[in-house]
């Protein structure tokens, strides 16, 4: 069974919701010529995977090949200036805001990479915590990087792995922020053990 992804033009940041409605009007829109340069640009470097539309492009991936397009599909919408929804999942990524360090990372258990995440979908992902997907991680390669599992068992590491259970959720999000933005309040919120 076939996989899509959606990507347009958007000026400011959506939510999921307002993606998943944008979503659902545009699929039954019909194919058309005129087309707006992004989302042609990016059809064109997605030959075989590209469905495109005058406002916006369906990337149609297979399950196997899915984490790899998928991935590529990210990073090209933000290299385009385009938002992608990814009704699979029920995840946005907008264009902003973003954390301080562009090399940042966010891996999931359930195979999304991306590089330079916009803050809101760092958020978004941590609500998908489940046995599907079990760990996110935000990483600066060769730096640090901070790591959540179900049950909410947060990581840190910068030199040493530090480790704390968390109560609740939104302590996860709080913490991947500060994370993100660069501040680690977080270190001292909590009471961590050394791995």
């Amino acid at each position: 069974m076939s996989m899509e992804l959606m990507v347009w033009r958007e000026d400011e940041p959506i939510t999921r919701e307002q993606a998943a409605q944008t979503y659902r009007l545009a699929k039954g829109a019909p194919p058309g010529d005129a087309v707006v340069a992004e989302v042609a640009a990016l059809a064109k470097e997605l030959p075989g995977h590209a469905k495109v539309f005058p406002e916006h492009a369906l990337i149609v991936m297979e399950p196997d090949d899915l984490d790899e397009v998928s991935n590529r599909v990210f990073a090209l919408a933000r290299r385009h200036g385009l938002v992608c929804y990814d009704p699979q999942r029920h995840l946005v990524h907008n264009l902003a805001p973003l954390g301080i360090n562009p090399e940042t990372q966010l891996h999931t258990g359930d195979g999304m990479l991306v590089t330079n995440p916009d803050l809101a979908l760092v958020h978004d992902v941590l609500g998908t915590l489940s046995p599907q997907n079990p760990f996110a991680v935000l990483v600066t390669f060769g730096h640090h990087f901070i790591q959540v599992s179900p049950g909410y068992e947060l990581e840190y590491k910068e030199g040493t792995i530090r480790s704390t259970m968390v109560p609740a959720l939104e302590e996860v999000r709080r913490a991947f922020h500060e994370y993100a933005i660069g501040e680690r309040g977080f270190l001292d919120r909590f009471e961590w053990s050394a791995r």
